[in-house]
């Protein structure tokens, strides 16, 4: 922890001299309740970049894909933010129950709901991962959109970016023993925060012809639906 408390305003300074950064909504971010945090994801260092602008120093946990931390500098600095790996091909669920754990009890928490980075800046189906641990931690999900001024809405070193934050959505009743109720409430939370994400980006984007993507489909149909993978 004293760590995280070192790392965080070096990581603040940081991705302020190297990238132009405007923040949209920070207000919305609540600092008095645990919350899970569900944003779009195209690069790596995206949850460096949120965690940098929300600068909290009650540590979020993260949920990050095992591969990141191959890569021994994003590896460190995920590590310092509170990011746990887990294992995409094998059902983590021990990782996840640990998550849910620890945001019952007040411990806020940052999933990419898409699973993997979009190559091209277009919001991906998302996964019901985020849902089911927001719901069984009793946490809203809190609505965020990374938009990068590049000609390929990809991060660029110096480039500029928008981070926008959404009002939060609540999860009551997504925590249902009956699976079917379960399946509709996730659904319908998926959804939300997809057409949220799209809001904050139609209102947000930057002026570029290129920048004026499809939307996602809010409610693919996918098998093991309530077994999605909710890592980045």
């Amino acid at each position: 922890m004293v760590l995280y408390w070192i790392a965080l305003p070096i990581v603040w300074v940081l991705i302020h001299i190297l990238w132009r950064i405007e923040v949209i909504g920070l207000d919305k971010v609540p600092r008095d309740r645990p919350i899970v945090l569900a944003p779009n994801h195209i690069s790596d260092l995206d949850p460096v970049f949120i965690l940098g602008v929300v600068f909290d120093f009650s540590r979020y946990r993260i949920l990050a894909k095992q591969e990141l931390f191959r890569n021994p500098v994003i590896g460190w600095a995920l590590g310092c933010l509170g990011a746990i790996p887990i294992d995409r091909g094998k059902g983590d669920t021990e990782t996840i129950d640990k998550v849910i754990a620890e945001c019952r009890g007040g411990t806020r928490v940052l999933i990419f709901p898409e699973g993997t980075r979009s190559k091209t800046g277009q919001l991906g189906k998302l996964k019901s991962g985020a849902f089911a641990v927001a719901g069984q931690a009793g946490a809203d999900i809190l609505p965020c959109r990374i938009i990068y001024d590049t000609p390929d809405a990809r991060m660029h070193l110096f480039c500029r970016m928008r981070i926008c934050f959404g009002d939060p959505i609540s999860t009551a009743g997504a925590a249902s023993d009956d699976p079917r109720r379960q399946v509709r409430a996730l659904r319908t939370l998926r959804t939300r925060l997809t057409d949220e994400l799209e809001a904050l980006y139609a209102a947000h984007h930057f002026d570029r012809p290129e920048q004026a993507l499809p939307a996602a489909d809010p409610d693919p149909v996918e098998k093991g639906e309530n077994h999605a993978d909710p890592a980045c």
